[in-house]
């Protein structure tokens, strides 16, 4: 896969929310009339694009009965040996940016069987409140 493509409300702060995560720009442009950009880092790539006049997003994780994408996830598991710590460092960091509001959690780590494995799971909405997973695997089940 090439990117992932994510419209936001304020493409100033959903960089600094990125950038937080990891994520550095490789590339600034235009899409249209709106500003918009490639940003690379765990593991992937995401374009940000500012929407004119943007609506509140759908409540993807909240409404059981909503249909469409879900979320972005990423696999921490080459990054940290300890998920609840890693996201209690990304809230501190967060909250250290005068750009940002505090970060809100959406699902405190947890473990998840899937398959064979035992995974370590955690979800937080990003500035314009869309889910994002943060996984590593533990071990086989």
């Amino acid at each position: 896969m090439h990117h992932a493509s994510i419209r936001t409300a304020n493409i100033h702060q959903a960089i600094a929310f990125y950038e937080v995560l990891g994520f550095t720009v490789c590339e600034r442009f235009t899409a249209g009339i709106t500003l918009a950009c490639w940003m690379e880092g765990l593991g992937g790539r995401i374009e940000l694009i500012q929407i004119p006049e943007p609506r509140p997003a759908a409540d993807a994780f909240g409404d059981e009965h909503y249909t469409g994408y879900y979320h972005l996830s990423f696999d921490l598991t080459e990054q940290t040996p300890d998920l609840p710590l890693w996201l209690e460092d990304l809230r501190s960091r967060i909250a250290q940016s005068s750009q940002l509001s505090p970060l809100r959690v959406l699902l405190e780590p947890t473990q998840q069987r899937i398959g064979d494995r035992v995974y370590e799971v955690a979800f937080i909405a990003d500035t314009d409140g869309l889910p994002l997973e943060f996984l590593r695997v533990m071990g086989n089940a």
